[in-house]
């Protein structure tokens, strides 16, 4: 066994670091979403963090640097899933009104079926985005959000079908809206019962933010 083994006790048998290291950083970011997203960045506990993973505690440090390091590459790591999501839709070459359509469709599902990244986001805020602003990738993977929507709204300006919106106050709007069906889920269901978040009242729920976006961009109303 080498040094590093002899002192953490670990072997290439449990964590597959030797081996695999990309794969032993996805799975520790994995589990240290999971741990964020429950506890928050103070609540979260590396001993729990590493004792879920394939690797060791000193192997997450040796990656990670620190707790604080780590947080922010999950909070990379979601921002970076939701994104490569958007790429997938290949929106390029759809018309631009089922291109909108779908983004938003994407977001409100993506949303819906990840609580964590809600809940990262919820935690990062609390921060007051102070580790966010660390992150020069964050900013870049986001960018790329806004390029796409400025994409859409240009062809569908070119076409006559949309009229003029600035793409971030749009991009608000299609989060906000996503957003708060996760965010304020508990307290909303506790106040006003939960037929919204049966699978009837979200897809009812998914059609409607799609309609409601859409008659914010488009110069006449949809099915007019």
């Amino acid at each position: 066994m080498d040094g590093l083994g002899e002192r953490t006790g670990k072997t290439a048998t449990r964590g597959g670091w030797k081996q695999d290291p990309a794969g032993v950083r996805a799975n520790i970011i994995a589990v240290a979403m999971a741990e964020f997203a429950r506890n928050g960045l103070s609540g979260a506990r590396m001993d729990e963090i590493a004792a879920k993973t394939r690797s060791s505690k000193r192997m997450i440090y040796y990656y990670f640097g620190d707790k604080e390091g780590l947080y922010r590459r999950v909070l990379e790591e979601a921002y970076r899933k939701v994104r490569d999501g958007e790429q997938e839709l290949d929106l390029d070459h759809l018309p631009p009104v089922e291109a909108l359509r779908r983004l938003v469709e994407f977001t409100f599902d993506h949303h819906s079926q990840h609580p964590d990244f809600i809940r990262i986001v919820m935690i990062e805020n609390v921060h007051h985005a102070a580790y966010m602003k660390q992150s020069a990738a964050i900013r870049d993977v986001n960018a790329g959000a806004i390029r796409k929507l400025e994409d859409i709204c240009r062809r569908g300006r070119e076409a006559g079908l949309f009229r003029v919106v600035d793409p971030v106050e749009l991009h608000w709007h299609i989060s906000a809206l996503s957003f708060f069906n996760v965010s304020n889920r508990a307290t909303f269901s506790g106040i006003f019962g939960d037929a919204l978040f049966s699978p009837e009242g979200q897809e009812l729920l998914r059609e409607h933010v799609v309609e409601i976006v859409l008659r914010y961009v488009l110069k006449t109303a949809p099915g007019a």
